[in-house]
């Protein structure tokens, strides 16, 4: 395995190999298809295809055929290996010596962020749903990489529907939680592909973070479901994520721990087969 480091270093040195290691790495545990990839980085096939090849070369990416579709997917066990080597040969044992020197948590509420692109459907109903479930343990907000004007008038009558009051709910840009006069997240939750596909700003505190991508509820409607189910379901599937989420002993988990269990409510199934 150490003869590998070296290799491994030397492909992420490469900005765009790099780039896509760090959109693999936001999306985990999800596996990409390579046209959503190419996509999202702006990349041609042949381009793309050359940095994959590259990174499963030296193990850091898998490859896993899904039907006629190719899905990859970063090797996080080879990640974590390659980290630990270098923490402990670079760092002489050391850790704490390289690492960033993690923020406290949060003392009293701790404040979770859900992110998505609009900031208008999704995002906005698991706000809602964590404050309707745990509004006197966590703090919650939401926000989108391009917010829209307004919030879908559907997930308000989704919310209502299933005895939520939509009470203060607005989309917001993200730039409104980043800066030393914004709230300090503890949790940032992405709900959409593509607002995990994008570069986002580094948080401060170094907050736990996941991936819990859902659907368009319109891309639902668009397979064959009534607007009315296809935001049903998407409201059940959010809840089911908070509802495993406030389950979690958060105090008392470390940080490894915590995200392994964050990382295992992503693979909750969607159940949108009807």
């Amino acid at each position: 395995m150490e003869k590998m480091i070296p290799d491994r270093l030397a492909i992420l040195g490469h900005p765009a190999r790099l780039a896509l290691f760090r959109l693999l790495m936001r999306r985990y545990p999800d596996r990409l298809p390579a046209g959503e990839i190419a996509g999202a980085l702006d990349l041609k096939a042949s381009t793309l295809s050359t940095y994959l090849s590259s990174l499963m070369q030296v193990g850091l990416v898998t490859q896993q055929r899904a039907g006629t579709s190719l899905m990859y997917s970063v090797d996080m066990e080879t990640v974590r290996q390659t980290f630990d080597y270098l923490l402990v040969d670079c760092c002489r044992g050391r850790p704490e010596m390289c690492a960033p020197a993690p923020a406290p948590r949060s003392s009293g509420k701790m404040s979770v962020l859900f992110l998505c692109t609009g900031n208008s459907a999704r995002s906005i109903m698991a706000e809602a749903i964590l404050r309707d479930m745990a509004g006197d343990r966590f703090k919650a907000y939401s926000a989108g990489t391009h917010p829209r004007d307004s919030v879908n008038p559907m997930a308000l009558r989704t919310l209502e529907a299933n005895g939520i009051e939509p009470i203060g709910l607005s989309p917001k840009h993200m730039d409104a939680f980043q800066g030393h006069m914004a709230p300090q997240m503890d949790f940032v939750f992405t709900v959409c592909n593509q607002a995990a596909n994008e570069e986002c700003p580094t948080w401060e505190g170094q907050p736990i973070s996941g991936h819990w991508g859902l659907p368009d509820p319109s891309s639902l409607v668009a397979s064959g479901f009534s607007i009315e189910d296809a935001y049903q379901h998407t409201y059940r599937a959010l809840r089911q994520r908070v509802a495993a989420f406030v389950q979690l002993q958060v105090d008392s988990l470390d940080r490894i721990a915590l995200q392994s269990a964050i990382d295992s409510i992503a693979r909750m199934p969607k159940d949108y087969d009807a």
